[in-house]
């Protein structure tokens, strides 16, 4: 079986210059390659409507979940390659098809109690949750920065990922990359050749007693 990739594409990435070019990298991997929307502007709309009506976490988890699915649809009408998929079936068959599938999380997330309704909780971590669920080789997080290699924990505590993506990633034991600005030949390089070279590696986190 060929190895497998999960790339999250941020929400930020919608009104970034490179968009197109992140998802024609994204189509270099057809066929090896799951995109994982982030909320962007969608999600944005989840927290002030939280803010100004004062509905609880919960409620926000979902609707955040369904701002996933609006910017992954959205990118999907932006590149033929890309093809919403809500299931582990739908997902298999567009990567037979030779397609890059894109997930749209409700229903999954949903049923798996596991997943804190949380704001601590997004794309970054849910990335991670699809990459265990797909047996991913590796997950690669689109960013608008480049941060220098760090560990999960260092990246967490400043707001590169989120909170809750540490646990998330120490409990799958799947490596994990960031793409930066300017990492866009090298993330179609990464999935055409399964080599991740170039892009930025998320280092192990201490051991517990030991300092960073």
């Amino acid at each position: 079986m060929k190895a497998l990739f999960v790339v999250k594409l941020g929400g930020s990435s919608a009104a970034a210059p490179g968009l197109r070019g992140w998802l024609d990298a994204s189509a270099q991997g057809a066929g090896a390659t799951v995109l994982v929307p982030g909320g962007g502007l969608f999600a944005d709309g989840v927290r002030a409507a939280q803010a100004a009506m004062g509905f609880d976490d919960s409620a926000a988890h979902r609707l955040a979940l369904a701002a996933m699915r609006q910017y992954g649809l959205a990118l999907c009408a932006l590149h033929p390659a890309l093809a919403g998929t809500a299931t582990l079936r739908a997902i298999a068959g567009a990567l037979k098809a030779r397609r890059v599938p894109v997930w749209l999380p409700e229903a999954m997330a949903l049923a798996d109690a596991s997943i804190p309704a949380s704001w601590e909780v997004t794309s970054d971590s849910l990335a991670i949750w699809l990459g265990v669920k797909l047996q991913a080789r590796a997950v690669i997080l689109i960013k608008q920065i480049r941060p220098a290699p760090a560990s999960a924990a260092v990246l967490a505590a400043s707001g590169v990922v989120d909170r809750a993506f540490p646990a998330f990633l120490a409990r799958a034991a799947i490596p994990a990359f960031i793409a930066g600005p300017g990492d866009i030949e090298a993330l179609g390089a990464a999935l055409r050749s399964g080599h991740m070279v170039g892009l930025i590696p998320v280092l192990p986190d201490p051991s517990p007693g030991t300092s960073q």
